[in-house]
């Protein structure tokens, strides 16, 4: 631009100049002028080429303000969504502070709560630990318990042995005795006379029609005698005890002043008896005799015919070995 501008301001002053120059001037002028002529040529070029890139300047000037316009929308979304989040991140914080908040609370809670769990299971461990220890002392109590009850059952069973032997013993004595007893009074075995053994002891039956009259309780002459040989049999066994025991059937009685009914004829007889044993065998010790009456409350068989009340009419005499030997023994 400035090139041309000088070019054209020459040709401006040749113009001006007088005509009447000389041909060196005039063809130095001319030759300027072709130089300048070219030099404007080249100057238009440049000119051209200056619009051109101008042109091209100008439009990427509009590409670049559209591009600065898309950059500033994109800005300002960017800054709404920086805005979006900045308020998603502050909710966001407040929630976590809030539940952290609660979290750190529950966890003072659960630690409290932890503590309170840890006293009382220290708590119960202690009381475990007591117990266990109490129980073992139990179980050594216990054991020596059982030691000394193994020991005592050991001692038992031998006495129990001690003791069945002594029994059996007893029964064989019994069952001699019964033979003694059956022999003494073999003379008067037809005449209701029973000897049996019963319950570990031997029962001597004498019918009432052996002993006594109908009402009475006299011994008579043949129950004396039989009474007699049953004194000799318990003199010769010292370790019996000898109860007397009085029978009679349901029939009232209607007796003397001195005997009113069943009971005092049952009695009066039982004692008559025990007198007599006595009599006959004096090396009986009277502590182990004792006499008895039932009236007609202890009877054989139902009062329902005179046959029935004839065998409830008795004497009972029961031989009972001292067992307190083989008591000891299971006391033992």
């Amino acid at each position: 631009m400035k090139k041309s501008f000088q070019l054209l301001m020459l040709f401006s002053a040749v113009v001006c100049l007088p005509s009447c120059v000389s041909l060196r001037e005039y063809e130095a002028l001319q030759s300027h002028y072709t130089q300048a002529t070219k030099s404007l040529s080249v100057a238009n070029q440049e000119l051209k080429e200056l619009r051109e890139e101008n042109a091209e300047l100008v439009r990427q000037g509009q590409a670049m303000t559209m591009s600065l316009s898309d950059m500033a929308a994109a800005r300002q979304e960017c800054e709404a969504t920086v805005t979006s989040i900045n308020r998603a991140y502050a909710a966001l914080q407040l929630r976590y502070d809030t539940t952290m908040e609660n979290f750190l609370q529950q966890i003072t809670g659960k630690n409290r709560d932890l503590s309170k769990v840890n006293r009382m299971l220290e708590q119960r461990t202690r009381e475990l630990n007591e117990k266990e220890q109490s129980v073992k002392q139990k179980e050594q109590a216990m054991l020596a318990q059982q030691q000394d009850l193994e020991e005592q059952l050991a001692s038992l069973a031998q006495s129990e042995l001690a003791a069945n032997d002594a029994l059996e013993a007893k029964q064989r004595e019994l069952e001699i005795l019964r033979v003694s007893v059956q022999k003494a009074l073999v003379g008067f075995a037809d005449k209701g006379l029973d000897v049996n053994v019963k319950d570990g002891k031997v029962y001597v039956s004498m019918a009432d029609k052996l002993l006594f009259a109908s009402g009475s309780w006299e011994v008579s002459a043949q129950g004396v005698q039989a009474l007699k040989s049953l004194a000799k049999v318990l003199e010769n066994n010292p370790d019996l005890n000898v109860v007397v025991e009085g029978h009679t059937d349901n029939d009232a009685y209607h007796g003397s002043t001195a005997v009113k009914d069943n009971w005092d004829l049952s009695v009066m007889r039982a004692t008559a008896i025990v007198k007599l044993l006595l009599k006959q065998g004096p090396k009986i010790d009277p502590a182990r005799v004792e006499a008895a009456g039932h009236a007609e409350y202890a009877p054989k068989v139902k009062n329902s015919s005179a046959a029935n009340k004839a065998v409830n009419r008795r004497t009972e005499i029961i031989l009972a070995p001292r067992l307190k030997d083989i008591i000891n023994l299971l006391g033992q």
